[in-house]
């Protein structure tokens, strides 16, 4: 009887695990490999948080919202350049704000462009993401 315990217990463990497969029709995240919303998310969290709030929503007046803002949701080079080498826009009026955006030089070209798909995909906003291809050649100009 103990015999056939042993068994019974290995056959439904099996069958547990068969069970928890990933489904290969379901795209798995790659261990040791951050995807692209967390490393723009832990980026926002870590740097732009404090100025534009949780909601990136600013503080008007002080610290423009990112909610709908046409710098962010439009070409990404300007952007880049806005952000990574503190390089205002042309197009951006000045005095909206009493804050001035530090430039954040130290962000590689995979994390700035990281930033801007999850800015660019989150908080209502919804536009095309960036890749660091991208970030690199605006940084080039």
């Amino acid at each position: 009887m103990m015999k056939h315990a042993g068994w019974l217990s290995v056959a439904t463990l099996s069958g547990l695990a068969a069970c928890s497969q990933p489904d290969a029709g379901i795209a798995q995240p790659v261990v040791g490999v951050p995807d692209v919303a967390s490393t723009g998310a832990r980026i926002y969290a870590g740097t732009c948080v404090s100025c534009h709030q949780q909601d990136a929503r600013g503080i008007p007046g002080v610290y423009p919202s990112l909610v709908g803002s046409p710098v962010l949701l439009g070409d990404p080079g300007p952007l880049t350049r806005w952000v990574v080498n503190g390089q205002r826009p042309a197009s951006m009026p000045t005095g909206r704000s009493v804050a001035v955006m530090p430039k954040f030089g130290w962000l590689k070209a995979p994390d700035a462009a990281a930033l801007f798909t999850f800015l660019r995909s989150h908080f209502g906003n919804d536009a095309p993401a960036v890749d660091a291809t991208t970030v690199a050649a605006a940084l080039a100009k």
